[in-house]
């Protein structure tokens, strides 16, 4: 796992939105959240808490990207459905995880698999790490990450999810009933 102050790794990854390299990133610090999948409850609230988030990150020139190891059609559909503004970035064969140290073994109902493992990073204008997250909780894990770079934000409220996230939730009840 890269610590604070490790120089981040260089990379190359296609979003949504096109390419992103870290190259293009020096001189601007950023978030980069890894996550295990795509569309999934615990990464539809992470993302989502991101996506209404934003302007808060944008007004602080923090741009947000997200990691995970699905391919970008599938990136492409989480974006629309939730209306994701950011980009998420396809780690298919995992190797930037691996990197960053955000790749390792998991364990579900006693079955040990390698995965994601729920990191986020603040990478400084000069390339290096200045904060992480492990074992991440995706319920206020945004706030959390914006209070740490805007610790005079202590004062604001919490912004109110975005019509497309009360209309999926919405769907999402309506389902269950």
């Amino acid at each position: 796992m890269l610590k604070v102050g490790d120089p981040v790794p260089e990379f190359e990854l296609v979003s949504q939105n096109g390419p992103v390299k870290s190259s293009d990133l020096l001189g601007k610090r950023y978030v980069l959240y890894f996550y295990p999948a795509d569309d999934t409850p615990g990464c539809t609230k992470e993302a989502c808490s991101f996506r209404d988030h934003l302007p808060r990150f944008t007004s602080l020139g923090v741009p947000v990207y997200g990691v995970s190891p699905q391919d970008v059609n599938s990136k492409q559909k989480f974006a629309d459905k939730y209306g994701l503004n950011f980009p998420l970035l396809a780690d298919t064969d995992h190797k930037v995880a691996e990197a960053f140290g955000a790749w390792g073994e998991k364990s579900m109902y006693g079955k040990k698999y390698m995965g994601i493992l729920r990191t986020t990073f603040v990478i400084g204008a000069d390339g290096k790490v200045e904060h992480v997250w492990e074992k991440v909780k995706p319920e206020g894990h945004a706030e959390e990450v914006y209070r740490w770079l805007n610790p005079s934000a202590a004062e604001e409220a919490t912004p109110e999810p975005s019509r497309k996230a009360a209309s999926a939730k919405r769907k999402s009840q309506a389902k269950k009933n």
